[in-house]
């Protein structure tokens, strides 16, 4: 799976606004994560940069099928159609480089983009998910499950989150958008292990993703400035 562009949406649940002290976004918005961030399955581990305070956030992604631009929000056929299936997805952060950037306003490109940070699970058909927004996701740590629950709580439904992506920007067919994380946010460190999995009406889908997190080598560090 390597996308032209992958778009996340941020701040998707209401538990998730809360637990990071963020205010509730009146309409949806995105960051964009570079396609060298995906780790397909079996790629080796997720690297974790020197300096970095490394959080995990399990999420629904959309893999479209198709070109869309200036979708409608009220569009939900249109919307659909134009997802050719799903995967599930880690989307990996640098918290502490986050924060700074958002203290001092700046990008947090950085934070989202370093590679291994987008691991993902094998292809899911649309038939395997007959509604994306009654999923259940779950992420372990470790064999401890930090985050579990359903994309119903989902503050944007998928059209929206479309709609608000493909006026600013074309989306084209094999893109990945990210749907939004729910709460149990938490940190990973060298040498955890990291299982996350996907529920259709409580049936466990073969779609999980293992993935390790080793300490990335070369000379990048993170430091606060």
């Amino acid at each position: 799976m390597h996308g032209r562009s992958c778009a996340s949406a941020g701040i998707m649940r209401l538990d998730h606004v809360k637990e990071l002290n963020n205010a509730r976004p009146k309409q949806p918005f995105f960051f964009l994560k570079p396609p060298s961030s995906i780790l397909p399955p079996g790629s080796g581990p997720v690297l974790k940069p020197r300096g970095v305070k490394l959080h995990y956030e399990v999420e629904l992604a959309l893999i479209m099928g198709r070109q869309v631009r200036d979708l409608d929000a009220d569009d939900e056929k249109g919307a659909m159609d134009a997802i050719d299936g799903y995967c599930l997805s880690i989307d990996m952060t640098a918290r502490n480089v986050q924060d700074e950037a958002k203290k001092k306003s700046l990008p947090w490109s950085i934070a989202k983009g370093f590679d291994t940070f987008l691991p993902v699970s094998d292809y899911i058909s649309k038939t395997s998910i007959p509604d994306p927004h009654n999923v259940e996701l779950y992420l372990s740590v470790n064999g401890e499950v930090r985050q579990r629950d359903s994309t119903e709580l989902m503050l944007f439904r998928i059209p929206r989150q479309l709609s608000d992506i493909s006026k600013v920007m074309t989306l084209d067919r094999g893109d990945v958008v990210l749907t939004g994380t729910p709460k149990g946010v938490g940190s990973v460190d060298v040498g955890d292990v990291m299982k996350a999995g996907i529920r259709v009406g409580g049936k466990e889908l073969d779609k999980g993703i293992e993935v390790a997190v080793e300490e990335k080598g070369g000379p990048y560090e993170f430091l606060e400035t």
